[in-house]
């Protein structure tokens, strides 16, 4: 019979010993605690913590009237958090059902080929790349695709199979289930409709979409050099209520879909789309801020960004850039005991955030002659904040780079 450890406590100091136990990271939370008829509680306590527990100490530190001791109990019942199955659980039971029922043998190399994210869109989710890649999965075709839609409460199921390389980033996707690929996603009461094959959205990025809409553009010109469907075009105009963005963008999809969006948001009025390549935008001196949101790089729209500050007070760019850490600026490198998690963590961050503060350093730098050249002036920049939107690999994170430009005459 199984058996798990417990801490028996009086029940009237029951809540006390929790929360002690709780903020020590001692308590498992898997399991309920069981009052028993002798007046006491056994809250249920993490295996590998029992030989850390002084049970003298414990009651001196807590309640030292009460009762404290260490037992061992059959396996209480499970937490309600601990009964809540995740999705990808019941997605996984879902699949191995029906490949059971089909006569197929389960393994782990089919297991590991179930998607544990995936983007959701309405009543569509979309599933990235290197998952369901098994053939046996086309074999059953229809009924798994429905199956696995009911069991996520969705209606259809789409795969992105990779990113074309034409310049428009355009994705390659496959519908599973259904038929139309048009779908509707709302973020922080914005409306977003697009192709799903057609055109990108950047779940990822919902962070500096928040950042934007609580920014204060009003009375303010902004130029979004590279809007997409309208990421963070919509949050400027919808919450930091800008009074006007010019919105570049090449991809012709995208622009019909950023077209639309604006009307259904009831901003087009205060927005002006330039479709094409940026480079060639017939405008200059003329933005407050200017947004860069294109990575792994969007050092090719800095000269662009520069023509396009008003001359007169300058303005802040928003530059966003995909940042490598190198492999020398590693927990590794540094004397520490190997145990010490917190401190890898905290010297990991500290590398990335000291290579993060070199490249605006130089990015500063190369834009301050790039007004020079542009303009003839000389202009004073200010790193003003650097922010982490996300992370795509242990060490490759994308940040934005808040820079102000003025003009010293």
């Amino acid at each position: 019979m199984a058996v798990i450890p417990c801490l028996k406590v009086s029940q009237n100091h029951a809540h006390t010993y929790r929360q002690y136990l709780l903020t020590k990271g001692v308590l498992d939370r898997r399991y309920c605690a069981v009052k028993h008829a002798d007046g006491t509680v056994t809250l249920p306590v993490h295996a590998s913590a029992v030989t850390q527990l002084d049970m003298v100490a414990l009651k001196d530190c807590v309640a030292q009237e009460s009762i404290c001791e260490l037992v061992h109990i059959k396996t209480p019942p499970l937490s309600k958090k601990a009964k809540v199955k995740s999705v990808h659980q019941k997605i996984l039971e879902t699949v191995h059902a029906i490949l059971i029922s089909k006569g197929e043998t389960w393994s782990d190399d089919l297991e590991r080929d179930i998607p544990s994210r995936w983007q959701c869109h309405g009543d569509l989710v979309l599933f990235g790349e290197g998952c369901f890649t098994k053939a046996v999965w086309k074999e059953i075709g229809s009924e798994l695709w429905r199956s696995v839609a009911m069991t996520m409460g969705v209606k259809r199921l789409a795969q992105i199979e990779k990113i074309s390389q034409d310049g428009f980033r355009t994705p390659v996707v496959t519908m599973l289930l259904g038929e139309s690929s048009y779908v509707t996603h709302i973020d922080n009461h914005i409306r977003y409709e697009f192709d799903v094959t057609k055109c990108m959205f950047s779940s990822g990025n919902i962070t500096e979409k928040l950042r934007i809409a609580s920014f204060d553009c009003s009375d303010e010109t902004v130029v979004d050099l590279y809007a997409g469907i309208g990421y963070f075009t919509l949050p400027y105009l919808v919450h930091a209520k800008a009074t006007h963005v010019h919105a570049c963008e090449w991809n012709p999809d995208a622009v019909k879909a950023l077209q639309r969006n604006l009307e259904i948001n009831g901003v087009s009025d205060r927005c002006t789309v330039h479709s094409g390549d940026n480079r060639m935008l017939p405008l200059s001196d003329a933005a407050d801020r200017v947004n860069l949101g294109l990575i792994p790089s969007s050092e090719d729209g800095w000269p662009v960004a520069c023509r396009l500050l008003k001359r007169s007070t300058g303005g802040i760019l928003h530059i966003h850039q995909n940042i490598t850490t190198p492999l020398n600026l590693q927990p590794a490198e540094h004397s520490i005991a190997e145990s010490s998690t917190v401190n890898e963590c905290f010297l990991r961050n500290q590398g990335d955030k000291q290579v993060w503060a070199d490249w605006a350093s130089n990015t500063a730098k190369n834009i301050s002659t790039l007004l020079l050249d542009i303009t003839g002036d000389r202009w004073k920049t200010n790193i003003k904040h650097i922010e982490h939107v996300k992370t795509y690999a242990p060490h490759i994170n994308h940040v934005v780079l808040d820079l102000e430009c003025k003009p010293l005459r």
